[in-house]
């Protein structure tokens, strides 16, 4: 099987009036699609239930997008229960197959891509282009993993040649796999993990998060579309404390793809680690967890570069990635010129519903638990640091979950602000007495996931690179922003188990590699 080179799919201009007006009509039609009630879908059977729960704008938390039900833990076991009784022919389906089922998938969400975007805008508040740029990496995960899996089902090449024997070493799948992804990410997330699954010859249990499931069925029914059979992809809704545990902990559940919060990632890791009655494997645990990244800059930098991708690192789509640049750790003789300009340009950041054009780069956090946590958050920072800028919820006629960008300096390194993971758009500034400080502070929290240094001193990057000890380093540029293939994602210490999704080796993580023997 042949195909091209693996090629990142391109954002969308929205400067130019054709893709705008595309993607206005998109929301139009999506918006049509409100207030519709979606099903489980578990071994191929559609089923409906009074219990319901909605996911909601969070621009106009009054506007309810869809009602989802509110699965139960029976409703898990059954779901596994259809997911292992599929395995046993799914894992057979060649891996060119499977390959050409997530490339049909690819194609088809190209086709309908501001669909998908406009569907997150709408669903966790994406501005246009943290929307389109969240849909290409969806694209690509597929396209990607369409690849990798032809090189890596049989790697018999590698094996030492051995004349009396012939050999072959295959990597096999594992079997029920539990997705568990965030709500942030919406789509790139919850496809990377379970297009990897579906690849590797698995069967899935896809779990979404409940502030996401709009999108999440989306993703479900575009796989469907594209020939995954409905037993072998089960879609389940529900809480995650009692539906998403007992899928964690059901003895045919063999490993969990998981995405969101250390405590969560932190509690399945544990409790998968334990062998339930009638469990004949050890489960594998493939968890992505957080971060507090810091975007260090020392005097040499370019400090216009520098302010620029400290405000982009922090306030896109409001601070609530895990890759957001929540500390800024700038050397004492920078510091109070390059955080003044940072404070000028996150003043300049339009605040508001998404939907209404492209020019608004940041939207609502994404419900009243989130406004609240940050909140509490910004009051703590005020007794630990200096007010820059922000503080205070945006009133608006629809209630939406307004936060301005909020930055506060002079923050202590251990701070917690400065040590917790906020996800919101809250940015702490540090003054480090100079580069060895900030590398110190930088390493100074529990976390491991993303990073930038803005130097023109390339010993002092060189040093970075031994000593800055995250999973994604990135020199002269932006802490977030990973794309599929060219920047392999995950992360250190408690940012997760650095799975490196879209990377080379990532799909083995869904696979148990067999070595055989024939003797001649």
């Amino acid at each position: 099987m042949m195909l091209p080179q693996f090629v990142n799919e391109p954002f969308t201009d929205f400067a130019q009036p054709g893709p705008a007006a595309a993607f206005r009509a998109a929301l139009e039609r999506v918006k049509a699609e409100i207030g519709r009630t979606y099903p489980l879908v578990i071994g191929g059977e559609t089923i409906h239930s009074d219990q319901v729960f909605p996911s909601i704008n969070p621009s106009r938390p009054a506007e309810v997008l869809g009602y989802f039900v509110n699965g139960t833990p029976e409703h898990a076991d059954q779901a596994v229960e259809a997911a292992y009784e599929a395995f046993k022919t799914w894992q057979h389906v060649p891996p060119e197959a499977r390959s050409r089922m997530l490339l049909r998938a690819a194609a088809l969400l190209r086709r309908r891509k501001h669909e998908f975007s406009a569907t997150m805008v709408l669903e966790v508040g994406k501005s246009w282009a943290e929307a389109d740029a969240d849909t290409a990496e969806t694209i690509d995960f597929l396209e990607y993993y369409a690849r990798q899996i032809l090189r890596i089902s049989d790697v018999s090449h590698m094996l030492t040649p051995y004349p009396p024997e012939h050999l072959q070493l295959v990597n096999i799948p594992l079997g029920v796999g539990v997705i568990i992804p965030p709500w942030n990410f919406p789509g790139a997330i919850p496809m990377g993990l379970v297009s990897a699954a579906l690849a590797a010859g698995n069967t899935v249990v896809f779990k979404p998060a409940s502030q996401s499931p709009w999108t999440a069925y989306k993703i479900a029914e575009l796989l469907w579309e594209a020939g995954v059979p409905k037993n072998v992809l089960n879609f389940l809704t529900g809480p995650g404390s009692t539906t998403g545990g007992r899928l964690v902990v059901h003895p045919k559940t063999r490993f969990i793809g998981f995405t969101g919060s250390k405590e969560v990632g932190v509690w399945i890791h544990e409790n998968a680690a334990k062998v339930q009655p009638g469990q004949i494997w050890l489960k594998r645990t493939i968890l992505e967890m957080g971060g507090k990244d810091a975007v260090l800059v020392d005097e040499t930098a370019n400090l216009e570069a520098a302010a620029q991708g400290i405000v982009v690192s922090a306030f896109g789509f409001q601070g609530q990635k895990c890759s957001a640049g929540s500390r800024a750790i700038i050397v004492d003789a920078v510091y109070d010129q390059l955080t003044s300009r940072v404070v000028e340009l996150a003043g300049q950041l339009t605040v508001g519903a998404p939907d209404t054009g492209p020019e608004v780069f940041m939207g609502p956090v994404i419900d009243s638990k989130a406004m609240k946590t940050i909140m509490d958050y910004i009051e703590v920072g005020t007794q630990e640091g200096k007010l820059l800028v922000g503080g205070q919820p945006l009133e608006t006629p629809s209630g939406g979950y307004f936060i301005p960008p909020t930055i506060f300096g002079e923050v202590p390194p251990d701070a917690r602000i400065a040590q917790e993971e906020i996800f919101g758009p809250v940015l702490a500034i540090i003054r480090a007495r100079d580069y060895d400080h900030a590398l110190d502070v930088a390493n100074g929290t529990e976390f491991g996931l993303t990073g930038a240094v803005y130097s023109t001193d390339p010993m002092r990057l060189e040093r970075a690179r031994r000593e800055f000890h995250v999973g994604n380093l990135y020199f002269n540029r932006k802490c977030t922003g990973a794309l599929v293939g060219v920047h392999p994602f995950g992360g250190f210490n408690m940012s997760g188990t650095d799975s490196k999704a879209g990377g080379p080796d990532y799909l083995l993580l869904f696979t148990q590699a067999k070595s055989i023997a024939e003797r001649l």
